[in-house]
């Protein structure tokens, strides 16, 4: 049975992943959640973990009295020692907030099955130093497009290049003015996928698939111009490998996270689940360029080129942006004009030390709230 300890557990891939989980009869060793104490005492009783870390001090100090009559053991610092007894991580934590939790694991040399693209949008270059230095620590990719990409990658020296899908959000079809004054509620009303409110508001943006964009740089160490992306409103087709040759290879699935997740923790082996099965009987599958409208891919790509510390600034800058718009400060199209105004504004740190990079991310919050309060 495959131990697992959960970072992230009460959002919307950790509740997928205790599904996968209970699905293929592993067990939970330890999870840990930020503030919803709700949902995260009914987890506990449900799974029984070992070791449970609440990273919100009041949630953590509420909690403690329930923690000991359970006798389970518990911290509020979601580090070492949630992972000690584990095989595998999943990192489900949403924003850089996840870093220092990846950091930990590659130290510890586990096995990450990785939602949390930050880490490497933030820090690739660091976490791929790590890789090299920690040779039993893996990281395998929980996106639906980058585990598609990860299942279609066989030879890099014949790969020219990958295609990243995008759903395109829910205002594809949508005229730019309609757009301008697009309310949260709006922006929330994903088509195809169910997640939690930040990440679908990046689906509304592309930023979600910008920062995919160089997740994938550094996850597959490929060129900018090996990365393509195109938008495939069915969702079906999560992404392409297109060879050298001229032959495509693409993985297919319907749209349910607890596809990917179940490849990571069942990696290298394919287990049976009772999770949703694609039908192709009367489907459509269409492929459409991004609209010119939507900056954010075109901001991640500058991102690369500038290289250093800039993708910290991109990431940091929108989940500040996310912020304000959830909370009616800003309007929808003002997010990727303010993400490109800290870019503008940065001035970058080519070799970073991770304590810098997490300083960049406390600075272009903070360019975010100075600029919009």
């Amino acid at each position: 049975m495959k131990k697992i300890s959960l970072l992230g557990s009460t959002g919307s891939i950790g509740t997928q992943t205790l599904e996968v989980i209970e699905n293929l009869g592993f067990e939970l060793v330890s999870l840990s959640f930020h503030s919803n104490e709700a949902l995260g005492k009914e987890q506990i009783l449900k799974y029984k973990p070992k070791f449970v870390s609440i990273s919100n001090e009041h949630t953590y100090e509420k909690l403690i009295p329930f923690l000991d009559s359970l006798k389970i053991k518990h911290s509020n610092e979601p580090r070492k020692a949630i992972l000690e007894e584990t095989e595998m991580v999943v990192n489900a934590v949403v924003g850089s907030a996840g870093l220092m939790s990846t950091v930990c694991a590659i130290e510890m040399g586990k096995k990450i099955a990785l939602a949390n693209k930050e880490s490497l949008v933030c820090a690739g270059k660091l976490i791929n130093e790590l890789l090299e230095k920690n040779k039993e620590a893996r990281i395998y990719p929980i996106d639906s497009e980058h585990s598609a990409i990860w299942q279609c990658f066989f030879n890099k020296k014949e790969v020219k290049k990958i295609i990243l899908t995008a759903s395109g959000g829910p205002f594809r079809e949508w005229e730019y003015e309609k757009i301008k004054n697009a309310t949260f509620h709006e922006a929330l009303k994903h088509p195809n996928w169910v997640m939690g409110n930040k990440i679908t508001i990046d689906s509304a943006t592309l930023m979600n698939k910008a920062l995919e964009v160089i997740e994938a740089y550094f996850l597959f160490s490929l060129s900018k111009e090996q990365i393509e992306v195109i938008v495939h409103p069915q969702s079906i087709v999560h992404s392409m490998v297109e060879y050298r040759d001229g032959q495509v290879l693409a993985q297919l699935g319907s749209p349910d996270m607890r596809l990917a997740i179940g490849h990571a923790l069942t990696y290298p082996n394919r287990l049976e689940n009772n999770f949703n099965r694609l039908n192709f009987v009367g489907k459509t599958l269409t492929f459409e360029k991004v609209r010119e409208e939507f900056k954010s891919i075109d901001l991640s790509f500058r991102a690369l080129e500038d290289g250093g510390t800039m993708p910290a600034v991109l990431n940091a800058a929108n989940e500040a942006c996310v912020e304000k718009f959830l909370n009616g400060e800003i309007s929808f199209l003002d997010i990727q004009k303010i993400v490109e105004m800290a870019m503008n504004a940065h001035e970058k740190i080519n070799n970073y030390t991770l304590e810098q990079v997490l300083e960049v991310d406390k600075w272009a919050k903070k360019f975010v709230y100075d600029l919009t309060t």
